[in-house]
């Protein structure tokens, strides 16, 4: 629909701003065309810092919080998707899945449930395949923090049905991974290109989207730094495409992370780096004053979508 103000939201698991050395940092290597043109010729380094262009703003964004150690994926997704600061409510860091605290901040604060409640049209867009769903159902694995925020707004998670009928994306975007070691060879095959023309049309219905990638923190975790190249240079393709087909006069882009890994493929731990932030689209000079930590994300999006929480209340 022409003109309806939306926010898409990319998250890259695991993804910080480290230092600018190609031989232990994936993204200070060149092998990035469009977010070296987004960026005018700079890195997505921490020499870089804050940087605003034409075209983006670059946000080193604060993961820790104010709490010492090693900032982890269950508090920092929770701090995104609430805007409460976690970490600091807990007294640590905590993860990788949310546990009964948590949860209690989710439950609390969810960014999914509080634009349903609004009126809005909040649409956790990544699909799971049948295992993931059997684990859950015998006690094997809990919910991660973003599928978790997202059904609290009563929308049940996408199946291999939902992909198979282009519905949802999976969380590598191009279906490889459904099709080589799922066994779902019915599976479409996206290009990256292909895949963002995708995520732009399933979000035509709503307000906010959310699209969640995790490889990026298991192949840090890996300490492999040739295999995050190759994933950087899909994502690059991938968001090349989406800013291509969106309407970008009405659309806030953001595209972030809950914590540092993959920039550091040396020790293959989280790391205290700033968190990678990318701001795209509509408003990005305004709302980019604004990001400062991880709980900031949550009232940016109900600013620009014009949610007036007191009002709702």
């Amino acid at each position: 629909m022409t003109g309806r103000k939306r926010v898409i939201l990319l998250f890259l698991d695991g993804v910080g701003l480290g230092v600018d050395d190609p031989a232990q940092n994936p993204l200070a290597v060149d092998a990035y065309p469009g977010l070296r043109t987004l960026l005018d010729g700079q890195r997505a380094v921490a020499a870089t810092g804050r940087l605003s262009t034409a075209h983006a703003e670059l946000i080193p964004t604060d993961a820790t919080l104010g709490i010492p150690g090693r900032p982890q994926s269950a508090t920092g997704q929770a701090a995104i998707v609430t805007g409460i600061n976690a970490p600091q409510r807990l007294g640590e860091h905590y993860g990788p899945r949310p546990d009964a605290r948590v949860r209690a901040i989710l439950d609390e604060g969810s960014i999914f449930r509080r634009l349903a409640q609004a009126g809005r049209s909040p649409f956790f867009c990544n699909a799971y395949p049948q295992g993931y769903f059997d684990a859950i159902q015998r006690g094997r694995r809990l919910l991660s923090a973003v599928p978790y925020a997202a059904k609290l707004s009563g929308q049940a998670l996408l199946t291999q049905t939902d992909l198979l009928q282009g519905r949802a994306l999976s969380s590598d975007f191009t279906n490889r991974a459904w099709r080589d070691e799922l066994g779902y060879r019915e599976a479409p095959l996206y290009t990256p290109r292909d895949a963002a023309h995708v995520l732009w049309e399933l979000s035509q219905p709503h307000d906010f989207v959310f699209f969640e990638l995790w490889q990026s923190d298991v192949l840090g975790h890996a300490r492999n730094r040739e295999g995050a190249v190759q994933l950087f240079q899909r994502v690059d393709e991938f968001l090349t495409g989406l800013l291509a087909v969106a309407e970008l006069a009405h659309t806030l882009l953001i595209v972030t992370s809950d914590h540092g890994n993959v920039e550091d493929c040396s020790h293959g731990k989280h790391t205290t780096n700033p968190a990678l932030t990318l701001l795209l689209g509509a408003e990005r000079h305004h709302y980019a004053e604004q990001v400062a930590d991880l709980t900031d994300f949550s009232p940016i999006i109900m600013s620009f979508l014009g949610v007036d929480e007191a009002q709702n209340g």
